[in-house]
């Protein structure tokens, strides 16, 4: 084991220790207020079954059974939710003969990062997250379930319900992925077109078929951003079936997956010799071992927000500092679009998480001594395969393609995916593993911007083609709900590209899909809060390094004051309006941009 692993972790759980007791205590409090059910007066459970079949309300009512509640994310637009329009009646049909129910105890919303990148909307999606765990507590709070089933993919979703389901934890609790859609088009001729028409020789049209091509199918999206970075980091942590994160969409394996994962959480309940509840899955040591595999994987950089703020939730302090010390002992060992031309598809036929995880382990990266939602740690190490129409778990082999997922032996980097920055400028973190070497290391003067649109202008105007720092401010948690401003990668490329030396420095976001430009996000303090970064100005020359984790501005900051900017001075429209009290509330970035701490 790892002796810089066991230390991170053992001073996280020192450093949570009356916080996460909290948690527990009152965590235990409902573990002995006994089953939900039990605690309902006869009208309670009169309007619980009032919807259901006779033989269905026959079998909430007798208590003998379990009653899963189905926490859902489905809608119809986004591609990775729509199969869950389905998954209450498959679940529903595997605990039938069983004798158990499920119910759907509510639906949370699920905005798509995808379809809001670059507009209003895009203001909302950090604030959703919060919303998602809020609105998965109030699902949960009817109080008439004897196990949890969540279903959600995508971005700030999947880590939303694992928030709310914390409150709730001592139910037993697992997610039910989907799975990728198949692959498109490459991801070089998605970088190329994307190129071109920011630079005006591509059509509008030809970028939309492209686009087409590329998102073209139900299941989560082929590249390694975040939704796949939290199907990733969930398996790891044992929340879902071993390998079962990424398998395809409506195929058998699917299938049997999702029955089998309904119908092991159905036999946990509370009065059971089985019972697994999630405050025994969720602890310092499972939390280690998915940020292990997150930073391995090279995965986004909004789960530095989001492991802070979920940890947050059943107690646990998680600072950056933490995740960089992991970032320094953990290699690279997993190649993925942006880091390397290949999709999760790739990743898939190569071994998968479980090849990952075995791989890690031989490494002593991981915590053995944890629990996971359907067995032990030794079974994140199996494959799941269909054998005479039944389904089982044979233990995984090596990875058959390591050019996607490297051996032990042979690691990508020392080093994982992330890298924290420090400097006069605050604090920040940077995807390295997407960024060549050769740009990880830049000092040119700045040029400030205050939003997105103004960098696009900026660009056609032909004023950035030198080298410089691009730094966008005031588009922290605070300021404007922290949007990604992924619009401004295909710019920065192609200025990189006539062979200027380019970065980015911002208090905003960027997708997991962040690109080869290096760019120091989140940095925190954010302007709006008076963080230094509102008082650089053009022409100031910034070193970025994030070789040596450096980020400074070589001026006399002492002097100078923030640029006024109130958010009522920005637009109100497109339900921006309505959020007010979360930007008055948000923490800072680096405790996760959460309402709840």
């Amino acid at each position: 084991m790892n002796k810089i692993i066991t230390r991170i972790t053992q001073r996280i759980k020192q450093r949570s220790e009356i916080s996460y007791r909290q948690w527990l205590d009152m965590t235990l409090a409902m573990v002995n207020s006994g089953r939900g059910r039990r605690q309902l007066s006869c009208g309670n459970l009169a309007h619980v079954v009032a919807a259901n079949c006779s033989q269905e309300k026959s079998s909430i009512l007798d208590l003998l059974h379990s009653n899963l509640g189905i926490v859902t994310a489905y809608n119809d637009m986004l591609s990775a939710h729509q199969p869950y329009k389905f998954y209450p009646d498959i679940i529903a049909e595997a605990l039938r003969p069983l004798g158990h129910t499920c119910q759907v105890a509510g639906s949370v919303p699920a905005m798509c990062d995808g379809i809001t990148q670059g507009q209003p909307g895009m203001e909302l999606s950090l604030f959703s997250r919060d919303i998602v765990a809020q609105a998965t507590a109030i699902s949960l709070s009817h109080n008439a379930f004897d196990g949890t089933l969540l279903l959600s993919i995508c971005d700030k979703i999947a880590p939303g319900q694992l928030m709310g389901a914390l409150s709730f934890a001592h139910l037993p609790t697992a997610f039910i992925p989907v799975g990728p859609m198949g692959t498109g088009i490459s991801n070089d001729e998605k970088v190329t077109v994307r190129q071109q028409y920011a630079a005006g020789s591509a059509t509008k049209e030809t970028l939309l078929n492209m686009e087409c091509q590329a998102y073209h199918s139900p299941g989560t999206c082929t590249f390694y951003g975040t939704a796949n970075t939290n199907q990733l980091v969930l398996e790891a942590m044992g929340l879902m079936l071993p390998g079962s994160a990424f398998v395809a969409p409506n195929s058998a394996l699917r299938h049997a997956l999702t029955q089998a994962a309904s119908c092991k959480i159905a036999a946990m309940h509370s009065q059971s010799q089985q019972y697994r509840p999630l405050y025994e899955v969720f602890t310092a040591e499972s939390l280690v071992n998915g940020l292990v595999a997150w930073l391995a994987s090279g995965g986004s950089t909004n789960h530095s927000l989001h492991m802070v703020a979920i940890a947050r939730c059943a107690g646990l302090i998680l600072t950056w500092d933490d995740i960089s010390e992991l970032s320094d002992v953990v290699p690279l060992l997993v190649r993925m679009y942006p880091n390397g031309p290949e999709d999760i598809n790739a990743f898939q036929q190569a071994g998968g998480v479980p090849v990952l995880m075995k791989n890690l382990h031989a490494l002593g990266l991981l915590n053995t001594n944890v629990k996971t939602a359907f067995g032990e740690f030794a079974d994140l190490m199996t494959t799941p395969i269909v054998k005479d129409e039944q389904l089982v778990w044979v233990p995984c082999g090596d990875s058959t393609n390591t050019e996607v997922l490297a051996i032990p032996t042979q690691v990508f980097s020392g080093s994982g995916g992330l890298k924290v920055l420090s400097g006069n400028i605050g604090k920040s973190v940077i995807k390295v593993s997407a960024v060549a070497t050769e740009y990880q290391q830049i000092t040119a003067p700045a040029k400030v911007f205050q939003c997105q649109n103004e960098v696009e202008q900026a660009y056609k105007n032909g004023e950035l083609n030198q080298d410089v720092i691009v730094v966008v401010t005031h588009n922290g948690p605070a300021a404007n709900g922290m949007p990604e401003l992924h619009k401004l990668m295909p710019i920065l490329g192609n200025i990189q590209k006539l062979g200027y030396r380019v970065a980015l420095v911002t208090d905003g976001r960027l997708s997991g899909a962040s690109g080869k430009i290096a760019a120091a996000i989140h940095v925190t303090p954010e302007a709006f809060c008076g963080g230094e970064i509102g008082l650089i100005r053009d022409g100031d020359m910034i070193e970025f390094d994030a070789v040596r984790g450096v980020l400074n501005v070589n001026a006399d900051l002492s002097l100078r004051h923030v640029p006024e900017f109130t958010y009522q001075d920005q637009p109100q429209t497109w339900g921006r309006n309505l959020f007010a009290g979360f930007r008055s509330q948000i923490s800072s970035a680096d405790t996760g941009a959460t309402i709840f701490n």
